[in-house]
């Protein structure tokens, strides 16, 4: 089992809260400061912080499993270093990539039906997308090979890769290991996602084929202005 579950950190979860909403995706968790959201593929979780926080407006790249003892070992034998810790709050394996970068992966919850899906309720047009930035695309890329990501493209500047349990991880080129921005893929008419984010009073537009939002984080200056649904 693998899906997609990067976490985004904001000082506005509110507004966070009312464009996920608004793109389709469904709060499964509202835990005080913790909340997470499923798309038709892959799942959010959205993490409440201090303005001013280093993390504020910044989204860390990870995903989720079944077994997490079972998931460490077969990326171990793939090749890549995957390391199982206990915290205060359950078990995460961590992967240490060729590159320097590191991730997490999370335990995963089961459907209320037993199995791994998402929300029924949540837009099944709209896929979350988690993004690593890379030195060496080839070598992580080899590493999401190593969890059991799936490949779609690939070439010298970006990769792109599906989940068996929903949601695309994607490396891009860059010169430095770290994280990359949150962004989604909608398979329909974008149209119909900018018409449901204006009814919910969400800034968006559409240019050459890709839908803009105005990014709640991007006041403070440390977020990008816009957060993108790239039509698939």
């Amino acid at each position: 089992m693998l899906r997609a579950r990067p976490t985004h950190y904001t000082s506005h979860p509110e507004q966070w809260d009312a464009l996920l909403r608004a793109l389709g995706l469904v709060k499964t968790v509202d835990d005080a400061a913790w909340r997470e959201y499923d798309a038709g593929s892959g799942r959010v979780a959205v993490g409440s912080v201090d303005h001013g926080h280093p993390l504020d407006g910044s989204t860390i790249f990870g995903v989720e499993a079944g077994n997490l003892e079972e998931f460490a070992r077969r990326t171990e034998e793939a090749g890549t270093q995957a390391e199982l810790h206990q915290t205060p709050d359950g078990a995460t394996v961590r992967i240490s990539t060729e590159d320097g970068f590191e991730f997490f992966a999370f335990p995963a919850r089961r459907a209320m039906d037993g199995t791994w899906a998402t929300s029924s309720e949540a837009d099944s047009a709209l896929t979350v997308v988690a993004t690593w930035v890379s030195p060496f695309v080839g070598l992580a890329a080899n590493d999401l090979r190593n969890i059991g990501a799936r490949p779609r493209t690939e070439d010298d500047e970006s990769a792109t890769f599906t989940t068996k349990n929903g949601g695309t991880l994607r490396i891009i080129h860059g010169a430095d290991a770290t994280n990359g921005d949150l962004a989604f893929e909608y398979d329909g008419g974008l149209e119909a996602l900018l018409d449901r984010l204006r009814a919910a009073k969400v800034e968006a537009r559409i240019s050459e084929g890709v839908l803009y939002i105005a990014n709640p984080d991007a006041s403070g200056g440390a977020a990008p202005a816009s957060i993108v649904v790239e039509a698939v």
